[in-house]
């Protein structure tokens, strides 16, 4: 069957700029009787590139024994025998299901890019023998592993003991928790571990971010190396010049090595510091209220005085979304105002063993749209009684352009899924309901957003619950030092739509500065972190998703 757009997209194949896998392979190839694997190999860009290098190196023309390919779609295997074969090379191509293919450590170098599924279509026969082939080297993957993970691991299997894996992966490697098993297997599998990350896009009409890996020898590596680079191009000129880095725990997201090391010694010491803590220790951080279909469940005040629904069966709600949260608290004044511009602040909510007529009225027409079909909505009992989280203290708006916003729910409604709900421990209730959302809107904590955070579509930072605990903010002690400042900057930060950047100044002056005693050169080497973090972010916005 002939290979299409779709199917290489359904398998993950997105195959590698020629300057990339030259490059790798001149790395991972080191003389000319090296035995070298590419377990996923498209047509041939790795293979043909190795084997250029490895005839440069002296090799004989054929290199059946030397070189060998496994490729999962027989009519890419066939085109890169008949490449190989053009360009005076004799080699076979294995058609295998590389998972399927049982691992033997005898290759010098295992290069190549494996196909990158994400999880939701990383299903089936597929995941399972993915998940078993980590497994069975002891590192156990989450339910949201896309496919180079599994991949990676199962390759680093045909290795020898001194050999190389030289592999372009996703972003991912250094910024998501599902990836936090591989980043601590590299660091304990090879002596030493690179990565050469791109200023630049690399893939064309592709959004995710790429690293190079280069992990050699075996044993543990103390920490690991990164190169920053602007595109391709600089490949030809890559020096030893790499930043070295050590993360405090293994297994956490390396992010900040993409930082210069002032600044990951200065976030760093924020880590350690009896300044900053993580948003946990003031309070538990969840999601909101699933309703499984908000345009049934929201209500404006029209539409419910249109049904005629009692007070009793309209809950208050912060309306979908979090535009209307750009302040530091959502007041009473505040709702009223978006209760009177017809936003959606009613959550449906009747009495689950009496309902009004009004409401059994509208359950009805409901049923008629097929409504209690939605997944949330047939797995719940009544279908039409939404499951209401506690009312938080603090509101955290958790997907972002600029950064994250903590607001204080002083109006006391309820909220929904778009928004995470911050649950204060009551000895910090006052304080933090107070002035945590002012204090949050310093320089150290918008960058440790980014760090702790992970890149969407479109240059969006979202914060699962999880990282969100993790979030650096500041400490009450540090708080309560600069209480006055901050409480003078309260008004500041309810209206700061167009004024961001001068009131994220004011306080990390009144908090960082005055407050902490924070070093000029400390305080301009985080800002140019966040900067370069965000800017990383939001330069991705609007490209074509995919990697390979």
């Amino acid at each position: 069957m002939a290979d299409t757009p779709a199917l290489r997209k359904a398998r993950g194949a997105f195959y590698t700029p020629p300057e990339m896998s030259r490059f790798i392979a001149r790395w991972a190839v080191r003389s000319a009787a090296d035995r070298v694997l590419e377990p996923s190999c498209g047509e041939a860009e790795f293979l043909v590139s190795v084997a250029e290098h490895l005839r440069s190196l002296g090799a004989h023309d054929f290199l059946s024994r030397q070189l060998q390919g496994v490729e999962l779609h027989p009519h890419a295997a066939r085109l890169a025998a008949d490449r190989l074969h053009a360009a005076g090379f004799a080699t076979e191509i294995e058609v295998a299901d590389f998972f399927e293919v049982p691992a033997r450590p005898e290759f010098d170098a295992v290069v190549g890019n494996p196909p990158y599924v994400r999880y939701q279509h990383f299903t089936g026969k597929a995941r399972k023998r993915g998940l078993e082939a980590a497994l069975a080297q002891g590192v156990r993957l989450t339910a949201l592993s896309s496919s180079w993970a599994p991949f990676l691991i199962h390759a680093a299997q045909f290795l020898r003991p001194e050999g190389r894996l030289g592999m372009v992966l996703p972003g991912e490697l250094l910024t998501v928790n599902y990836a936090a098993s591989i980043r601590d297997f590299l660091l304990k599998r090879f002596a030493r571990v690179r990565l050469v990350a791109f200023e630049e896009r690399v893939f064309p009409g592709v959004m995710e971010e790429v690293v190079l890996l280069l992990a050699e020898g075996s044993g543990g590596a103390p920490d690991f190396e990164i190169h920053h680079v602007r595109g391709l191009a600089a490949l030809e000129r890559l020096e030893d010049d790499a930043r070295r880095w050590s993360p405090l725990e293994t297994a956490s997201k390396w992010t900040a090595a993409l930082l210069e090391r002032g600044a990951r010694e200065a976030y760093q010491a924020l880590e350690l510091d009896h300044g900053f803590v993580p948003l946990l220790e003031w309070g538990r951080v969840s999601l909101g209220s699933v309703t499984g279909n908000n345009d049934y469940f929201t209500l404006t005040e029209a539409e419910a005085d249109a049904l005629g629904l009692p007070e009793r069966e309209r809950l208050p709600l912060s309306p979908p979304g979090s535009r209307h949260l750009r302040g530091a608290e959502l007041t009473a004044e505040d709702w009223d105002a978006l209760r009177a511009a017809g936003a959606r602040v009613f959550l449906f909510h009747p009495d689950r063993d009496d309902p009004s007529p009004q409401a059994l009225r509208y359950i009805e027409a409901g049923e008629a749209k097929g409504v209690h079909g939605a997944y949330k909505c047939r797995v719940r009992t009544p279908w039409w009684r939404v499951p209401v989280v506690k009312t938080a203290d603090l509101f955290l708006t958790y997907m972002n352009h600029a950064g994250p916003r903590l607001v204080a729910n002083r109006v006391g409604v309820a909220h929904l899924n778009s928004l995470h709900g911050v649950a204060l421990h009551p000895e910090r209730r006052d304080l933090g309901r107070m002035l945590l959302p002012v204090a949050a809107l310093n320089s150290a904590t918008l960058l440790s957003a980014e760090i702790v955070g992970r890149a969407y579509g479109g240059g969006l930072l979202k914060l699962e619950p999880r990282e969100a605990g993790r979030w650096l903010v500041p400490s009450p002690e540090a708080i309560e030092r600069a209480a006055v400042w901050l409480a003078g900057l309260r008004g500041a930060a309810q209206d700061a739509r167009e004024n961001m950047a001068a009131l994220v100044d004011a306080v990390d002056q009144a908090l960082l500065v005055e407050g902490l005693g924070m070093q000029p050169e400390t305080l301009s080497e985080i800002r140019e972190a966040r900067t370069l973090l965000t800017s990383r972010r939001t330069s991705r916005a609007g490209r074509a998703r995919g990697t390979r």
